[in-house]
């Protein structure tokens, strides 16, 4: 009798689990669909207020690029702006001091109360062997993720780097978990003329970001999600 009860016991408790598992799957299926459905409109929808903003810059061009685009955004509205560049990127986030120092000057206000500065670990270094940098993608992501709810940025702007993809996942598991939305835009490069870079392709395949600008109309013909806004470079 005790072990026909223990095994009647056994059994209950098994069905119980796989239910809860089913259940939690589906209520992370459901956020997920959620999430994809109301992405495009998240800013849409904003109080015209001003939001944090996360940008994540890369080293070459596309510091460069971002800075540009920076150039013409309406500054009060994308405040406080964090900038993040990888480690090993010494270049990225001088040059963007340069320009906060430069507004900062024009309206007689202190950086610091406008713009931070921070590094992320980087996922791979260039001629990396893929088996050693599935280890340092592991860290980028621990890192991601502490840089994550430490700023909890509400918008992300990002441009091609692959820094952007460890942050970028973080943000978007952050919005389907409901723990922060944060809008995330992505502007491919003007010189991503037939085809998305990688972070791009990812970011799209996967459906994570908002909204993809690019550059060439006939990118926007080959991705209809992405959206076609001229050559702002």
């Amino acid at each position: 009798m005790d072990k026909s009860n223990g095994c009647r016991f056994s059994s209950v408790t098994s069905i119980a689990v796989f239910s809860s598992a089913i259940f939690v799957v589906t209520l992370i299926l459901v956020r997920l669909l959620y999430v994809m459905y109301c992405s495009s409109r998240s800013l849409s929808k904003r109080v015209l207020k001003p939001a944090s903003t996360l940008i994540i810059l890369g080293s070459g061009g596309h510091t460069a690029e971002m800075l540009n685009l920076l150039a013409v955004l309406q500054k009060d509205r994308f405040k406080p702006r964090f900038y993040i560049a990888a480690a090993t990127d010494n270049m990225s986030l001088q040059k963007a001091q340069l320009l906060e120092n430069s507004l900062a000057a024009e309206n007689a206000a202190r950086v610091t109360d406008t713009a931070q500065f921070m590094k992320i670990y980087r996922s791979r270094e260039v001629g990396q062997s893929y088996i050693t940098s599935i280890w340092t993608t592991l860290i980028a992501m621990v890192h991601a993720l502490w840089l994550m709810i430490k700023i909890r940025p509400e918008v992300i702007l990002c441009n091609g780097p692959g820094t952007c993809i460890p942050l970028c996942s973080i943000a978007f598991i952050f919005k389907i978990l409901g723990i922060r939305w944060s809008s995330i835009f992505y502007v491919e490069s003007i010189a991503r003329v037939r085809r998305l870079s990688l972070s791009g392709l990812l970011l799209y395949k996967l459906r994570m970001v908002d909204q993809l600008f690019v550059q060439w109309p006939q990118l926007q013909r080959q991705y209809p999600r992405a959206t076609y806004v001229g050559r702002l470079m």
